[in-house]
């Protein structure tokens, strides 16, 4: 599911640092993930593999350079180390 999350006082749309649904590419020209939900901070997209994995990415890590393309200075990998934040481990009784 899709969801836009992005909302500030004044919602201009010009604001908005990327578009849900957009492309992330890495810099090594592929393509890593899609733009889920879009936040002030950073945007949460799901990468393309299998199995696919949210990542956290802040604003300040990423260049739109459309509303429906996103580049990082990462490759897949680098991507998943910097960005992932696994759930925690729920204790077991």
């Amino acid at each position: 599911m899709l969801v836009d999350c992005y909302r500030s006082p004044m919602d201009h749309e010009a604001s908005r640092p990327a578009s849900v649904g957009a492309t992330v590419m890495g810099n090594r020209g592929r393509r890593i993930a899609v733009v889920d939900a879009v936040f002030v901070d950073y945007l949460l997209v799901r990468t393309v593999g299998l199995p696919p994995v949210d990542l956290y990415l802040p604003i300040d890590a990423v260049t739109v350079e459309s509303a429906q393309r996103v580049l990082v200075d990462a490759s897949a990998d680098e991507a998943y180390e910097r960005w992932h934040r696994p759930l925690k481990s729920v204790a077991h009784e």
